[in-house]
Order: structure tokens, then sequence, then C-alpha cells
């Protein structure tokens, strides 16, 4: 029996230690591998792959800007409704480009790791580029329609039109921002003068471009089609300008008249939450305190220039109840959490509505990268998202996501236009 253990034990020991010998050798591995596929140089490589597919997807959506312009004018020139293949081309394109920013906006997170960077990035690309090509495609045909059976001075006369519509939409933008300088403190109309300004501006610049197409087509051997095209760009960001300044008019107005209430709905909620206070443990109760003594101060100070700057009220106000929100956690019974909801909502979309509106106009204003025009997207389902929900808190969280996604994309943005070279 002694001599059958010792067998046993001279054979199992040299197995055991080649087995462990073994083991631990692929655990180095598999940790080396995981290790390689995080590391620095890992994570540069799967950064450059995620700058690429962020710049394709930018011209992707320069392309599907550019086609909706398209599909306007065909309308225009055809006297109807746009051609199939170009609203096709468009719906295809603006598809790929909602799923490529969903995509994109997933992996520029930190902690996705390089490979999945990577993988995601290529599939991006591949997908805008092929969406790209198609819209090359329809865009070819449609031309080669247009140049057939489009006289230039048809496709003068069709932007002249427009001009003439845009002109009549548009009124007086200085009567508009007089309006608001009459009533508001300047940060309040600030963008709004930039886009009566800039859409002026875009207005005399299609003008010219129109008045030279005009002058070539008496010339055969002159072509009207870069005055044309400079003219419908000029045309498309007058435009996108006069919206901005109707929005940022309207936004100004609507919160003028939202002040009273949210300041008394915030009141009201203080007024709530103190009673909630008298129900928590001491410390709790004294933390909770604390809290509410600095967010009454905040909102006596913000009700002193209210009147005068009642866009930059509303936005701090919708700040303070997520503040409020944070201070009481889990104090509340579900029906506070849904009456404070309730009373916090208009505010918070108010804002949210603001916060984008700004973000749009420095979008558009700027050759805007991909992380700015994900975030910009973002925000617009988010505040889609607020708006169509049933359930107040729902409703409320969707709205916040959208003012910090939308405070993102304008800070981009706004880099994006001030960053050396740009």
């Amino acid at each position: 029996m002694p001599e059958l253990a010792a067998a046993i034990l001279g054979w199992l020991v040299p197995a055991v230690i080649v087995f462990g010998v073994a083991a631990i050798a692929v655990a180095v591995i598999v940790w080396a591998v995981r290790r390689a596929r995080r590391s620095p140089r890992a994570r540069a490589a799967a950064e450059q792959a995620r700058s690429k597919a962020g710049a394709t997807l930018v011209q992707l959506d320069d392309e599907v800007g550019e086609l909706d312009l398209e599909v306007g004018l065909s309308g225009a020139l055809y006297g109807g409704d746009a051609p199939p293949s170009l609203r096709r081309a468009r719906l295809t394109a603006q598809h790929v480009r909602d799923d490529a920013f969903e995509q994109y906006r997933a992996i520029s997170d930190a902690a996705v790791a390089p490979d999945q960077v990577r993988r995601v990035s290529a599939g991006i690309d591949r997908h805008a580029r092929e969406a790209l090509a198609a819209v090359a495609a329809a865009r070819r045909e449609h031309g080669a329609w247009v140049t057939a059976n489009v006289s230039a001075a048809g496709q003068i006369d069709a932007a002249r039109r427009r001009l003439a519509s845009l002109h009549a939409t548009m009124g007086d933008p200085a009567a508009l921002v007089a309006e608001l300088s009459s009533r508001f403190a300047e940060d309040e109309w600030r963008d709004a003068s930039q886009s009566a300004h800039a859409a002026l501006s875009q207005v005399a610049v299609a003008q010219r471009h129109l008045d030279a197409a005009a002058a070539r087509t008496d010339d055969p051997s002159l072509s009207a089609l870069p005055d044309l095209a400079a003219a419908e760009r000029a045309l498309r960001q007058a435009e996108a300008d006069a919206r901005n300044l109707e929005e940022a008019h309207r936004l100004v107005l609507q919160a003028a008249q939202a002040v009273p209430d949210e300041i008394a709905a915030a009141r009201n909620a203080l007024r709530q939450a103190a009673v909630t206070r008298e129900h928590l443990d001491a410390p709790d109760a004294e933390r909770l305190g604390a809290e509410l003594h600095a967010v009454a101060q905040e909102l006596d100070r913000i009700e002193t220039d209210a009147a005068r700057r009642p866009t930059r009220t509303v936005d701090a106000i919708a700040r303070l109840r997520g503040r409020l929100d944070l201070a009481l956690g889990d104090a509340r019974t579900a029906q506070q959490r849904l009456r404070g909801a309730r009373t916090a909502l208009p505010g918070t979309v108010a804002a949210a509505r603001g916060a984008l509106a700004q973000a749009e106009a420095s979008v558009s204003r700027s050759r805007a990268g991909a992380d700015a025009r994900s975030r910009l997207l973002s925000a617009q389902r988010e505040l889609a998202a607020a708006r169509q929900a049933e359930d107040p808190v729902t409703a409320l969280d969707a709205a916040r996501r959208a003012l910090r996604d939308a405070e993102d994309a304008k800070a981009l943005a706004d880099y994006a236009r001030l960053a050396p070279g740009h």
C-alpha cells in the first residue's frame, strides 16, 4: 500500500505542477492580451478610428442637409413634389445618419473597450460611405435631369421666389430685436440680434449671387451654376438664421410670462420640502435644512433681476429644482415626487428649449464635429421624449437630459468655432 501511494503521488505531483504552470501561463497570456487591448497605444488607435468615423459622419450630415435643400428645390422646379429618387435617397441617408450618431455617442464613453470602439467605428465609417455614395448617385441623376430639362433662368426664377417668400416671412427683424431690447437685458436679446444681422447679411449675399447668375445666362460661354449654388447656400443659411431669430424672440417673451408662476412654484416646492424635513431624523433634517436655506437664498437673488432676465431666471429655477430634488433624495413619497415633477416640468422644458435653440444656432454657424452634432441630436430626442411622456417624473428626467446634452453641444460647437485654424 505505501508503494501504491508513493506511485500515485509520484505521478500526481508532476501532473499538478504541469497543469498549474499551464494555468498560470494561460492566465498571464489572457491578462497580457486584455492589457494590450486597453493599453495607451490601443486607446490611441481606437480614438483615431473614432475620429475618422466622426469625420465621415459629419460629411454625411452635411450631405443630408444639402439633400434636404435639393429636395425642396426640385419640388419647385418640377412644380410639385420632389422626384422619388431624391426622396428615397434622403430618407435612407437620414436613417443611416441617425443610427450612426447613436452608435457614435455610445462609443464616446471612455469606459468602452478600445477593440469595441474600433469595430463600431469601422461599421459607422462603412455605412456612412455607402450612404454618401447613394446620395451622390441620386444627385447625379437629378442633376442630369435638371441640366436637360430646366434652364438656368428657370432655376434663378425658383430661387428668386424663395427669396421673396423668405422676405415676406421674416418681416422686419430689427423690429423684433427692438421689442426685446426695450424690455430686457442685453444678454436676453443678444442671440436674437446676431441671428437678425446674420439673416439680413445672407439675404444680401443670395441676392448678389442671383444677380450675377442672371447676368451670366445671356452669355452661353459662361456658367451660372457656381453663383446659383452659392445663392442657394446663402438662402438656406438665411432661412436658418430667420428661424433662430423667431425662436429666440418667442422664448424670451414666453419666459417673461412664465417667470411669476415659476418663482411661485419654486417657493411652494421649498415649503413642501420643509414639511418633509420635519419627519426626518435629526442629522438628515439638519443636512436638508442647510440645503433648503441655500436654495431659498439663491431664489431670492434670482428674483431681484427676473423681469429683466426672464430666460436666465427660468433656467436658474430649473436648476434649483434639480438641486432640491437631489437634496430630498428618497425622503419624499411617490405622491410628493409626482407633484414636484408636475410643477418643475414646464420650467425645465422651457430651459431645455432655450438651451437647444442656442445649441442649434452655434452648430449651424460653426464647422461643428461629430461630438457636438451627436449631442445636439440627443438633446432633440430627449426633448421630444419629455414632451411625449405621460409620466411627469419620466418627462422631467428626459427634459433634464436634454438640457445637459444641449449645453454640451453648444460648448463643443463654440470651441470648434474659436479653435485656432477654424
